[in-house]
Parts: structure tokens; C-alpha cells; sequence
């Protein structure tokens, strides 16, 4: 019952955030104890032969001894793909991270739902900082500026030098370019053998993942398998809604199932105390 409840939290979670872009669905794996051999006890098993004896109880069966959550591990499989129109939001299409800069140090995210904030600063919807391959920040000014598939960030030299004049998008006409920078993408070797850095990764809450021991740390992605950047685009959470509802369906009937057998065997061993009682 136990390891149903924490498979209902989980379900229940990625339920909860069908709606955040970027986010990864949780699923949860289980360990068997080990399983008993039942014999029968009215048998002793054993039979007399000229040269010793061989154990024969007949086996009645194996007995179950139930299961434990073994692990809560990410779904990090590609979200779709939702147009917005909006210079400010990108998404990843392929295994990489936008690097944050936030009060607790570099922070990774496949939220690509950021916006302008102070001092010209791109920035997510907490206010934290997105950071370009060099660790700095990337400063840029509302519709003056483009992101290619590869996260190269290109502005209009024209409007560069005056920081305080507005740009309209029908007046940038995207003749004179330079490039500003390159979003800091990022992906994980992990330090253990046969699996994926990403499947390490610990989640820190708005979007956020933080690397751990073993899923080594934050590298930047080169060019050569580097994930495409799409602008005016967010990437919907990998959550089917239908199929965590029928998984929810399954969980509660598990646990009902459950239940009602510890009831009944409750029941049961309360009729025999008080026949034993009697005797």
C-alpha cells in the first residue's frame, strides 16, 4: 500500500503540471522482497533410501512478500512543440539544458519561457538571469535582437549604441547584424556506467534541475550534437493528461484491492482469537 501511494504522488505531480512548459513527467519503479517457497507441514519431506535419504516435501507454492518504491526517475523525452510568437521564448528540440544563474548557483532548465527584465537583461519569469557560453549575461532589447537554431544571438547594429531608444519590428529591417553571444547549452556525462547524465539530475522546484554526483557535471553541448534553438516557440510538458488518468484509475484500484484484503484478513484472525478464546 505504501509503494501505491507513492506511485499516486507521482502520477498526481505530473497531473498537477500537465501545463508547465518544459516539464518532464516522473514515473516510479518498484523492488520485489524476496519471494518463500511454502511447503506443507504435515509432510516431513524426507525418504529413507539403502544409501541416506533425499528431501521430497512437496512445494505448495511461492508466497509474495510485497514490493518497495526503488526509485522516482525523469521521462526526459522530446515535449511538443507550441508556436507563441514571442521573441522571448525558445525551445530545445533534442537532450540539452538552457543554463540559469540563480542565488544558489547555475541552475538548468528546458523552460525556455523567459522575458526582459531590468537593465536590458534576458531573464526567466523568476527574474534569474539566462547565461550565454561565457557565463555572462545575456543583455538584449525588445525586438532587436534574433536567435538561430545553433543559439547564436544576433542584433541590429543600428539601435545597438542607445540603450534607452524602443524598437518596432516594422522599422528593423535586419541589415546590419553582429552577434552578441551564444546561449549556454548544456547536457551531462554520468559517472555511472550504462546510464544518462540527465537520469541523475535532482529537481529543484520552478522548472529547475541541479546536477548531483553521479550525474557529473554541466557540459557545455558542441556544435556537433548540439540541440536546434527554435524562437517564438515553447516546448508543451511530456505528460499525456488521459494516460496518467487511467494510471491513476489502476493506482486507486491497487490500493483498494489492497485494503480490503488486510481487512479481511483482520477479520479473519479476529475469529480465530475468539475461538481459541472459547476453547
Amino acid at each position: 500500500m505504501k509503494a501505491e501511494q507513492n506511485r499516486m504522488d507521482v502520477v498526481a505531480n505530473n497531473l498537477a503540471n500537465v501545463d508547465l512548459t518544459g516539464f518532464k513527467r516522473d514515473s516510479v519503479s518498484f523492488k520485489a522482497f524476496p519471494e518463500l517457497l511454502m511447503r506443507r507441514f504435515d509432510d516431513d519431506g524426507v525418504r529413507k533410501l539403502p544409501m541416506g535419504s533425499v528431501d521430497i516435501a512437496p512445494i505448495v507454492g511461492k508466497l509474495g512478500t510485497g514490493v518497495e518504491t526503488n526509485e522516482v526517475h525523469t521521462d526526459f523525452s522530446q515535449g511538443s512543440f507550441k508556436q507563441t510568437e514571442n521573441a522571448f521564448d525558445f525551445a530545445l528540440e533534442g537532450k540539452g539544458f538552457f543554463a540559469i544563474l540563480t542565488p544558489d548557483g547555475e541552475r538548468y532548465t528546458r523552460n525556455g519561457t523567459f522575458t526582459l527584465g531590468p537593465e536590458s537583461l534576458m531573464v526567466t519569469k523568476d527574474g534569474y538571469p539566462v547565461l550565454d557560453e561565457d557565463g555572462e549575461f545575456i543583455k538584449v532589447k525588445a525586438n532587436n535582437f534574433v536567435v538561430d537554431q545553433d543559439g547564436k544571438i544576433f542584433i541590429n547594429r543600428r539601435f545597438q549604441p542607445n540603450d534607452e531608444r524602443l524598437v518596432s519590428m516594422t522599422e528593423n529591417e535586419w541589415e546590419d547584424t553582429i552577434e552578441l553571444g551564444k546561449l549556454k547549452i548544456v547536457d551531462f556525462i554520468s559517472g555511472v556506467a550504462g546510464t544518462r547524465g540527465d537520469r541523475h539530475l535532482k529537481k529543484q522546484g520552478n522548472s529547475f534541475w541541479i546536477e548531483t554526483e553521479d550525474s557529473g557535471p554541466a557540459t557545455i553541448i558542441p556544435d556537433s550534437r548540439r540541440p536546434k534553438v527554435h524562437q517564438g516557440f515553447i516546448e508543451t510538458a511530456n505528460v499525456n493528461p488521459v494516460t496518467e488518468m487511467v494510471r491513476m484509475i489502476e493506482v486507486n484500484r491497487a490500493y483498494e484491492a489492497n485494503q480490503k484484503t488486510i481487512q479481511t484478513h483482520d477479520s479473519l484472525l479476529g475469529k480465530l482469537v475468539n475461538e481459541m478464546m472459547r476453547v
